[in-house]
């Protein structure tokens, strides 16, 4: 029993083997060893959250959702580092090593990571547990809403380009999808110095945020002079790099298309379908690169918590509505229906 309040609260729960989502009245965990308790502020609504209810990303058990939380430190497990306090404002890294090697400490991807809300409980629900290496301070000034959101819809498109594509400045760069990755991308590519910065949206509202989101120029993909554009924007050169934040099929065949000689294509959409390069040959010839990419490290959370703090980043455009957590269902139909164009949704508790 928790002073004050029950022994249950009310979480956001999905069976990945049915793939049946429900809020329900579940115990409030307790902290163990390493581990503090988060009293929840502020949680995302992401399609990757959309992505294991639908099946497209695998998954098996009783878990959770949620992986872009933040709130205040609510109690604390032993052997807890003396810096988390009672009371400290926090966002959570969106995964945690899984304990297995020591790439984590040289700084190198983890080939199995555990991620928050897929392999253990996350954060849609009053309270979360987190390992005490995934918790982030932040400063009073950063708005819960705005700190949820930066170890996903911030930290992937900002590890796709400063990482793995190694942005380089005055280089031409199109991202196609101008929704929860892409405009955080747009803001990304714009700090590192990237020129010009294509948006390519079939969405007129889409393409509108994105020009106040830093991309030079919006573009239909479905223009008849697409292509046309493209060449008349890069000198004729092509695309020095190309981001897929959509993760469709057709949008990597219309990207490698654009991609200029010794480009880098970036797979930051999830897709399970099959890639399908015409011109293969022509690639190698052209020296061009093809770059998976998936999340972001703890690194890049920090660094850009940073970046909010000292002003270089403002994130206030991207939270398109609260709802409260007894609702998430709601929160969830209205991403898989593009109500409102969303940016992105925050669960309430």
């Amino acid at each position: 029993m928790i002073d004050g309040m029950g022994d249950t609260m009310l979480a956001g729960r999905l069976d990945l083997d049915k793939r049946e989502f429900g809020v329900e009245e579940v115990p409030i965990p307790e902290p163990g060893p390493g581990q503090v308790r988060i009293a929840v502020a502020a949680a995302g609504v992401c399609l990757s959250d959309l992505h294991l209810i639908d099946g497209t990303l695998p998954g098996t058990g009783r878990v959770t959702l949620g992986h872009e939380v933040s709130g205040t430190v609510d109690a604390l497990g032993p052997d807890v580092p003396e810096h988390l306090t009672a009371g400290l404002r926090v966002t959570l890294q969106a995964g945690q090593s899984c304990d297995v090697c020591d790439r984590c400490l040289r700084r190198q991807p983890c080939l199995r990571p555990r991620v928050r809300g897929v392999h253990y409980d996350g954060g849609w629900a009053e309270y979360a547990l987190a390992r005490a290496d995934t918790v982030v301070p932040i400063p009073d000034d950063l708005p819960f809403d705005q700190a949820a959101i930066i170890p996903d819809a911030v930290s992937t498109p900002y590890a796709a380009v400063v990482a793995t594509a190694q942005v380089r400045p005055a280089r031409s760069a199109g991202v196609w999808g101008a929704g929860g990755l892409g405009v955080h991308g747009l803001q990304v590519l714009r700090l590192a110095g990237a020129a010009p910065i294509v948006a390519i949206d079939p969405m007129p509202a889409a393409r509108e945020r994105a020009l106040s989101f830093g991309a030079d120029v919006a573009l239909d993909p479905a223009a008849a002079d697409f292509a046309e554009r493209i060449g008349a924007l890069t000198g004729g050169r092509g695309l020095d790099y190309a981001f897929d934040f959509a993760g469709y099929a057709a949008v990597r065949e219309q990207a490698a298309a654009v991609l200029g000689a010794q480009g880098a294509m970036v797979l930051a959409g999830l897709t399970n379908a099959p890639l399908h390069l015409p011109d293969s040959t022509g690639l190698s010839v052209r020296g061009q690169r093809i770059l998976g990419h998936f999340g972001s490290s703890g690194e890049h959370v920090l660094e850009l918590v940073a970046l909010a703090r000292h002003g270089r980043l403002d994130l206030s455009r991207s939270i398109s509505a609260h709802i409260p957590l007894a609702e998430a269902d709601r929160a969830v139909k209205q991403l898989a229906d593009k109500t409102g164009n969303p940016i992105r949704l925050i669960l309430v508790p």
